[in-house]
C-alpha cells in the first residue's frame, strides 16, 4: 500500500504548486502518517513553560497543524467533486493538550486564573478490542478514561489560487475545520480547482469536545488509511459528509448564528436537489424534527479562524412525500 511517511508529511500549507508525493488511482487505498499539531515538539508535560518559544511560533500564522501532500488523484479535475472515505484512523500511544498565554477564551481571566500559565497535559491511549487504537482508551487520570474518538482536524485540497496555511485556512475546498465526523467510516466531499485534486491531510485527534473551547484537542500523530473516487462535473457551496446513518452539511464563518443559518440552507439544498424531499418538507425537517442536529465542531478564537458546524439529518427521513 501506497503510503506518505511521517517525515514527508510537514507541510503547512494548501498550495497547488508543490510536487505530488503520490499519485493514486481511484478505489485505490493509501496512507498518510500524520504528526501531531504541535510538528512532535510536546511530547511531555515539561515542554510547558516553552510552548511560546517553539520555533514553529516564530511565523504568522504560526506553523501548526502539519499535512501530508499533496495526492494527486488520478482523474480529478477542475470542476469536479472529491469524494475521500475515512477508512482507517489509529492514532499513537499518546497526545497532548495544552494552554498557552493569549490562546483561548480565559487565558488572561482574572476569575480563572489557573488557567493563564503555560500548561501540558499527556493523554495517554491505550488499545481496544481490536487491538489498535482505533477502538481505544483515552486516559485522561488515574480515576478518568473515555472512548477515543480519532478523527481528522485538518482536510483539504489546494484552493484556487490562494495559498492557505494548515492553520487558519478553511473554505469551500476543506481546510481546518476541526469537525470531529471526520472520522473513520465517513465520506467526505471537497471541490477540486486543479488537475489530480492536491489533497492534504493532517492534525489528528485522539478525540476533541464540541466546539474544541480553547483550540487544543487531544493532538496525537496518527496513521490515516483513506480512499478517494472523483464526481465528475460537480460543484458544492462547502464541505459535505456522508456518514453511514446520515448526512451533514458543513459551515465556517462568523459570527456563529451567520454559521449555522448556511449550514441549515445548505442541507435543505442537498436534500431537495438529491433526494427529491420538497422544499417546504425540508424547511420543516430543519424545525421540528427532533432527530435534526445542528453540531458547533469548532469555535476557537484563533486569529482569522471561522467558527464551524454541520447541520445533520438521518438518512432514513431523504425521502420525498
Amino acid at each position: 500500500m501506497q503510503r506518505i511517511t511521517r517525515d514527508q508529511a510537514m507541510e503547512y500549507v494548501f498550495d497547488h504548486r508543490h510536487a505530488p508525493k503520490l499519485r493514486v488511482k481511484q478505489g485505490e487505498r493509501f496512507v498518510v502518517e500524520t504528526e501531531d499539531a504541535g510538528s512532535g515538539l510536546v511530547r511531555s508535560a515539561d515542554m510547558a513553560p516553552k510552548l511560546n518559544d517553539l520555533p514553529t511560533r516564530k511565523f504568522f500564522p504560526a506553523k501548526s497543524n502539519p499535512i501530508g501532500g499533496p495526492i494527486f488523484v488520478e482523474g480529478a479535475e477542475r470542476g469536479d467533486l472529491l469524494e475521500v472515505t475515512i477508512e482507517a484512523i489509529e492514532v499513537d500511544a499518546q497526545g497532548f493538550t495544552s494552554f498557552r498565554p493569549g490562546q483561548g477564551p480565559l487565558t488572561d481571566s482574572v476569575r480563572w486564573g489557573a488557567l493563564t500559565e503555560p500548561y501540558v497535559h499527556i493523554v495517554k491511549h491505550l488499545p481496544g478490542p481490536s487491538g489498535t487504537t482505533r477502538d481505544g482508551k483515552g486516559v485522561f487520570s488515574s480515576k478518568v478514561t473515555w472512548d477515543l474518538a480519532p478523527m481528522i482536524g485538518t482536510i483539504g485540497t489546494a484552493p484556487d489560487r490562494e495559498v492557505e496555511t494548515s492553520a487558519v485556512g478553511q473554505g469551500p475546498w476543506g481546510g481546518n475545520i476541526d469537525v470531529r465526523d471526520i472520522k473513520e467510516g465517513t465520506k467526505v466531499y471537497l471541490n477540486v480547482y486543479h488537475p489530480g485534486a492536491m489533497l492534504y491531510v493532517g492534525d489528528v485527534h485522539a478525540s476533541q469536545g464540541d466546539t474544541e473551547f480553547y483550540g487544543t484537542a487531544d493532538e496525537t500523530r496518527g496513521n490515516v488509511t483513506l480512499s478517494c473516487r472523483v464526481i465528475k462535473k460537480k460543484t458544492i457551496p462547502f464541505v459535505r459528509l456522508v456518514k453511514p446513518d446520515s448526512i451533514v452539511s458543513v459551515y465556517s464563518f462568523r459570527p456563529l448564528e451567520a454559521a449555522v443559518e448556511s449550514a441549515i440552507v445548505n442541507l435543505m439544498e442537498w436534500m431537495v436537489s438529491e433526494y427529491g424531499v420538497s422544499e417546504r418538507d425540508a424547511y420543516m425537517h430543519a424545525c421540528i424534527n427532533p432527530e435534526f442536529r445542528v453540531n458547533v465542531y469548532q469555535m476557537v478564537r484563533i486569529g482569522r479562524l471561522q467558527y464551524t458546524v454541520g447541520a445533520e439529518i438521518p438518512k432514513k427521513y431523504l425521502i420525498a412525500s
